[in-house]
């Protein structure tokens, strides 16, 4: 597939580097990729991958646009409100570079269409705000031995992984249990506008790495992004033998055995305290005077600083993986954060690390405020 005079113009900056040069760029022509969730993190992303080159772009949105979701949404603009995200995001990638081809699908991705539509792309890139869709995107993708660019964003925190099949671990391998309930959206929680930017141009950046077959993806790694602090931590994690979808016996063979995972797997597979429950064990503890769990905070160091627990140690989700030693094998150990979303992250990489005595409290320091310390500053 070769390029054209306005083509070789167009890219002329790619054409000098010398791990792209001409046969790359006709690599991405070739390419067919697809972007799920023309959101704040498919708007950079499908921005990016459209302006390199790639030759079939696919975007999947069956949502409308609304005005709040302008502040980070860079595809759209006033007059797009109303409009459906994904045909309003195929008119807005197609004037930016009528060289290539933008499909628009404009459906809800669910078990009984995923494989048929992935099957259609080389490369996917997964900016889905539902953990749900997260894990569906991720079994279709090993089932149908896809590469998957993976990113997800909360306040002021991002996240992004690469699964490549036969190369290392995937989603789930990281996270083995949905929680699908614990993940409060953008609308529930805000989040930063500027930090999807962050986030989508990091995996456009992975899809044309993956695309071109250059530089090293983050196979094995988990990237977290702190804006507040301007902090990229890595955590490093590898196949999991028992993993559901890709592990030695998979018991994930089918996209209905993917959706029927995350429908009976919403509270994920570790112990929950509410804080009433929480409390009790630490008085009884006390009373008794034996051990009581260890409270670990997996907040920001000046999220901590605002408001914590009696007791409680500070390690921030993103160092955790480096400071599992910390954490005493002959104790049981409670996480805890601001809403419960860090906390049972924090459960599934301590497992990974060897430790199994570990819980989260439920609906995090909001939840213990409401309801055990209206006193307590939660950041």
């Amino acid at each position: 597939m070769t390029l054209n005079a306005a083509e070789r113009e167009r890219y002329s900056r790619h054409l000098l580097l010398p791990e792209i040069g001409a046969a790359g760029q006709e690599r991405l022509k070739a390419a067919r990729v697809l972007v799920i969730g023309a959101g704040g993190l498919g708007s950079p992303a499908s921005l990016y991958l459209a302006a390199a080159g790639i030759g079939t772009l696919g975007i999947v949105d069956h949502d409308r646009v609304d005005l709040s979701n302008l502040q980070r949404q860079l595809l759209f603009d006033t007059a797009s409100v109303g409009a459906g995200k994904a045909v309003a995001a195929q008119a807005r990638l197609r004037a930016l570079n009528g060289e290539i081809n933008v499909v628009a699908h404009e459906l809800e991705l669910r078990a009984a269409n995923a494989l048929e539509l992935l099957r259609q792309y080389d490369c996917i890139v997964d900016g889905s705000d539902r953990l749900t869709t997260r894990y569906l995107v991720n079994d279709a993708c090993v089932l149908l031995r896809r590469p998957l660019v993976s990113a997800a964003i909360h306040r002021f925190e991002g996240q992004a992984m690469t699964y490549v099949p036969g190369q290392g671990p995937c989603y789930r391998c990281l996270f083995p249990q949905s929680s699908a309930g614990a993940a409060p959206s953008c609308a529930e929680a805000g989040v930063l506008g500027v930090l999807p930017g962050m986030l989508g141009a990091l995996q456009a950046t992975e899809a044309i790495k993956v695309v071109l077959g250059i530089g090293a993806p983050l196979v094995g790694r988990l990237m977290t992004y702190d804006a507040l602090a301007m902090e990229w931590h890595e955590f490093r994690f590898r196949q999991r033998a028992d993993c559901a979808v890709c592990g030695d016996v998979p018991s994930i063979t089918t996209l209905a055995d993917s959706e029927a995972s995350c429908r009976s797997e919403t509270t994920g597979q570790w112990p929950r305290y509410k804080p009433e429950e929480l409390a009790r064990q630490l008085r009884a503890a006390a009373l008794e005077q034996r051990k009581a769990p260890l409270l670990v905070d997996v907040r920001e160091q000046h999220e901590f600083a605002t408001g914590h627990l009696p007791d409680s140690v500070n390690i921030p989700l993103a160092d955790l993986g480096l400071r599992l030693e910390e954490l005493p094998a002959d104790c049981a150990v409670v996480f805890v954060c601001r809403t419960g979303r860090r906390s049972l992250a924090a459960c599934d990489i301590s497992s990974l690390g060897g430790l199994r005595s570990v819980a989260d409290l439920e609906g995090g320091l909001i939840a213990w405020a409401a309801a055990i310390d209206p006193s307590l500053n939660v950041a």
